[in-house]
């Protein structure tokens, strides 16, 4: 990663509150390279230009921080991580977080694996498998303080994925892009069925550019119906 690109990344880690030491950085280094190498053998990402992993990746994943629920320490799962995002920024500057990882590629999850092994990361649980199946498992269900989503689906049907692995009292973070009003006022029915009420939602800005994206902070209630999550033909059928 070239100096400017190091710079880019320390700055804008200060925009959110973040930081960073040289061992964060060699860190992101090691993690940016993996994915350039891996992405030539598999999709992980379009962008793969340093300065827009930068931003578009890297300070993305780590504006979650600005919902104010992560302190270091919480029991977190990142649903359909993808190349891991934003999972692994926050773990990387954030050591203690308690992470599961869930994909439904093994690709991906092969991928990931070789990550925290480069990198040397502990407490961190790699899960092959679909958000739908693995919400209905006892280990996994209502078991985290905070679940994460970048980039997955409409919000409705997200929160159908990701609201039964929240325990009652902990949070769901949705980072999603420009336009959130109507994807919000679709998922009322979705908030009321699953026991979530939006706490807040926060624009922001990503560094070193014009790109505006949303964190979309939503609290669990109660406890999630055992009937949901649904099959993923049902929930596509009839989203709620």
């Amino acid at each position: 990663m070239k100096n400017k690109s190091v710079d880019m990344l320390i700055e804008g880690a200060k925009e959110w509150g973040i930081f960073l030491e040289m061992f964060h950085v060699e860190h992101f280094q090691k993690y940016y390279a993996l994915l350039l190498e891996w992405n030539q053998k598999m999709n992980l990402t379009a962008i793969t230009e340093e300065s827009e992993v930068v931003i578009k990746h890297l300070l993305d994943s780590l504006s979650v921080v600005k919902s104010g629920k992560i302190k270091g320490e919480e029991k977190i799962i990142d649903v359909g991580t993808g190349a891991g995002f934003p999972s692994i920024p926050l773990k990387i500057v954030f050591p203690k977080l308690k992470a599961t990882l869930l994909d439904s590629s093994k690709k991906r999850i092969t991928f990931l694996e070789e990550v925290i092994n480069k990198l040397g990361i502990n407490e961190i649980e790699l899960i092959h498998g679909r958000a739908e199946d693995i919400g209905k498992d006892i280990k996994y269900r209502e078991q985290f303080d905070l679940s994460v989503a970048r980039a997955v689906a409409p919000l409705n049907v997200l929160l159908e994925y990701t609201l039964p692995f929240v325990q009652v009292g902990g949070y769901f973070i949705a980072l999603k892009g420009r336009e959130v009003e109507e994807e919000i006022k679709s998922s009322q029915k979705a908030l009321k069925e699953l026991k979530g009420e939006i706490e807040e939602v926060k624009q922001i800005r990503l560094p070193f550019s014009d790109i505006l994206h949303h964190l979309i902070i939503i609290r669990k209630g109660d406890n999630c119906p055992l009937k949901y999550p649904r099959k993923a033909n049902a929930i596509k059928r009839s989203p709620l």
